[in-house]
């Protein structure tokens, strides 16, 4: 690197977004992902010893794989390379793949290539790397906010361990504000800064656990705020909600706002107000809930409120919290609202739900009944070294699939449990247990 280059670098960090300034430079400054980079932990342990192998970074934006990427480039004794797939081609790859040849039979060095949304490479790009990760000229270490296992080719997932990265906590996100605050050196720290909690709550709500969000509103706040008569800036909730173009709502994810506004999406889809269910919904989706908390609530709703006066209702919610979990927010919106629709829709019968708590209750309760000798495995012998009973009536050799005879302990003979209703599928039911048992 030449005078000129060196300066044009130096002006660049100092010009840089607050959010590029302010990356962590080692892993003690790293905030976050303490599930794969914890003390201890097999990725911290491999980056601290410099015995990486090729990794694979998959996770939502703003949370750290490039900061990451760039941690190992600081501490590793390898050469390291960085591409961006969005603007490089195969005429890049082979380039960085030729010298890395050269420079491990020359120095035996090994060569670390870093390439930024490596998803969007095409599948002949990611060919061009295979041959090199696997004689092991190149340590690859590539990332993306797409699922991986669709969208790389899997000879280099074979060849790679895949880490995910998860959304920032609210607590990582706003200690990584409070950092930019106080830094001197590379935040905010210089300048007199007067910024109310409001504001903080309401920049780390709706980042959406994405560091670099947070950093650019806050950034953007400072910039656009004068400074009083006492040379102070005072970052006000209304700056900060122009800042991120988000008007705040009254919605603490660890406070009663959150839970009576789940309590009021999931009582809108037990009375069957649809356009309810999507007011609350679309608050928890404005406000950063997280999605598959919602679709779980959803799931849940569609078995215990909608049960088998509508059996689809399950397969719908469980397929919703499934697409929330493939393509991620903020299309994840669209199945968790159709769900939401659905099961507001549907006919309702909590018998199901009444059924196994009338169930637990009698086990709780009451003394076990032994299980009747006809319903025993046959095929095992008993500790007598007899044979077990074979008075079992096997259903499908029966007129209709069903025969009378008893499945509960004796001292449970007549017992009832499920209770069903005549709402929707169930009445069907309902009618086919009393066909069947007559006494129904």
């Amino acid at each position: 690197m030449d005078l000129f280059e060196y300066s044009r670098k130096i002006k660049l960090n100092k010009d840089a977004p607050l959010a590029e300034r302010m990356r962590p430079r080692s892993l003690e400054e790293f905030i976050g992902q303490k599930e794969i980079l914890g003390d201890g932990k097999l990725l911290y342990r491999a980056i601290e010893t410099d015995k990486i192998s090729s990794l694979i970074l998959y996770g939502p934006p703003g949370t750290g794989k490039t900061t990451l990427a760039l941690i190992i480039a600081n501490t590793t004794s390898s050469h390291f390379e960085q591409i961006n797939a969005v603007t490089s081609g195969i005429s890049d790859i082979r380039r960085v793949i030729k010298e890395a040849r050269e420079r491990l039979a020359m120095y035996h060095k090994k060569t670390v290539l870093f390439i930024d949304e490596i998803h969007r490479f095409n599948k002949a790009q990611q060919d061009a790397l295979l041959p090199s990760v696997e004689e092991g000229t190149i340590i690859l270490i590539g990332a993306t906010t797409e699922n991986p296992y669709f969208e790389i080719i899997s000879p280099l997932i074979s060849r790679s361990r895949v880490f995910q990265f998860n959304y920032l906590t609210f607590d990582e996100v706003e200690k990584i504000i409070q950092n930019a605050l106080r830094d001197k050196d590379r935040g905010l720290g210089n300048y007199k800064i007067k910024i109310d909690e409001g504001a903080i709550t309401h920049i780390v709500n709706t980042s959406n656990g994405d560091a670099r969000t947070a950093l650019n509103a806050l950034e953007l706040a400072f910039l656009t705020t004068p400074e009083d008569k006492n040379g102070i800036c005072h970052i006000t909730l209304e700056t900060a909600e122009e800042s991120i173009q988000r008007k705040a709502l009254i919605y603490d994810k660890n406070g009663d706002n959150h839970y009576d506004t789940i309590s009021a999406f999931i009582k809108s889809m037990r009375g069957g107000d649809p356009d309810a269910a999507l007011y609350w919904l679309a608050k928890m989706i404005y406000a950063g809930e997280d999605p598959l908390f919602i679709a779980r609530r959803i799931v849940i709703c569609a078995s215990e409120d909608v049960g088998n006066a509508d059996p689809n209702a399950l397969n719908v919610a469980v397929s919703a919290a499934k697409a929330v979990e493939f393509i991620g927010m903020p299309e994840g919106k669209i199945p968790l609202a159709q769900a939401a629709i659905y099961v507001a829709c549907a006919p309702k019968s909590n018998a199901a739900y009444k059924g196994i708590e009338n169930a637990l209750k009698d086990i709780k309760d009451s003394k076990l009944g032994e299980i009747p000798q006809h319903l025993i495995n046959n095929n095992v012998k008993g500790t007598n070294g007899l044979e077990k009973s074979t008075e079992y009536k096997y259903p499908h050799d029966y007129e209709g699939s069903f025969v009378k005879q008893e499945y509960l302990p004796k001292s449970k003979k007549g017992k009832r449990f499920y209770y069903p209703t005549e709402n929707g599928f169930e009445k069907i039911i309902k009618e086919r247990l009393i066909k069947w048992h007559k006494s129904r």
